[in-house]
């Protein structure tokens, strides 16, 4: 099994060092945090500094999981060795590609993105089991390494997720919507509901506590990834204000807001009953497997198992 080296230890960094040590792996990992580093030394983990781990990666040929916010991505992409095989788990993809291409070009590159987490951070909030059954992000780019795909794809199988493959531009357009959306309009209602006054916060109840949870993330975690992914959210926001003006609309005109609460009934019932689906394999070495897999992941679909380089899909 590949070793595993993650750049920063905050939820997801941690989490995916857990996983990969739990599912047997060699692991290490580096932060720019102290008091993150000195909690994952006293769990028994192995942490060096940034230059000893990718030293160690280099020697060791292991997969480097960048897990650090977007603001901090450049400064670790402009460390890494020549040929390191290399992943990350950042919120976006668009701008690592980016990055990656413009400052190193000579690492073998293949973008993920776990979909898991919660409003808590550091070393103390993660846990090996944060991505059992999590959908994980792996980015099937035509100039993906095939050796790099299987490595992130098998990384993200033994931490227990499953992985949907796709391209950076689709991902960051699906969680603007599902990820990036959810955290701004969070933000809003939590502070529509504080100008309510104390009598409105001592009502607030399950309601406003599901539709806020995530406001309690750190910001500045959450501007890096909502600005990062400044444009497909700026799309996401157009769509949630015409739905919104439209609600008021017949609010003010009928006193009615049957087609807004239909919509968001059958769209979330719809979420709820994804449960049919269709077993497939798939050869990773097939000439057309990268269309393929892209594929896939926009049906719906995700990989569950791989045996060498079949892999087992499923799709709804």
């Amino acid at each position: 099994m590949r070793s595993v080296c993650v750049i920063g230890l905050g939820l997801i960094g941690g989490s995916v060092l857990r996983a990969a040590a739990a599912a047997g792996r060699v692991t290490w990992g580096a932060t720019a945090s102290r008091a993150d580093a000195d909690a994952a030394r006293q769990d028994g983990h192995d942490v060096v500094d940034l230059p000893e781990a990718l030293d160690r990666a280099r020697v060791r040929d292991a997969l480097v999981v960048v897990a650090v916010p977007l603001p901090a991505v450049e400064e670790v992409l402009r460390a890494l060795p020549e040929g390191v095989r290399l992943t990350d788990v950042v919120s976006v993809k668009g701008p690592v590609v980016d990055l990656v291409r413009r400052v190193a070009p000579h690492a073998r590159y293949v973008g993920g993105h776990p979909m898991a987490g919660s409003s808590s951070s550091g070393w103390a909030a993660g846990r090996a089991d944060l991505f059992e059954d999590a959908a994980w992000v792996v980015t099937a780019e035509d100039d993906a390494d095939p050796d790099v795909l299987v490595d992130v794809i098998k990384l993200a199988l033994a931490a227990k997720a499953h992985v949907v493959p796709t391209a950076a531009p689709e991902h960051d357009a699906a969680v603007a919507r599902i990820s990036h959306l959810p955290h701004l309009m969070a933000a809003v209602l939590a502070s529509v509901g504080a100008d309510g006054g104390p009598l409105a916060l001592s009502l607030a109840a399950g309601s406003f506590g599901d539709g806020t949870r995530v406001a309690g993330s750190r910001p500045e975690l959450v501007r890096a990834m909502c600005e990062g992914n400044r444009g497909a959210l700026l799309e996401a926001v157009d769509d949630a204000l015409g739905r919104l003006g439209a609600a008021r609309g017949s609010l003010a005109s009928t006193g009615g807001l049957a087609k807004t609460i239909d919509a968001g009934h059958a769209a979330r019932v719809a979420l709820d009953n994804r449960s049919a689906r269709t077993d497939l394999t798939m050869d990773l070495t097939a000439p057309d497997a990268l269309r393929a897999l892209r594929d896939l992941g926009a049906r719906g679909g995700r990989i569950v198992a791989l045996d060498g380089s079949t892999a087992l899909a499923r799709t709804p």
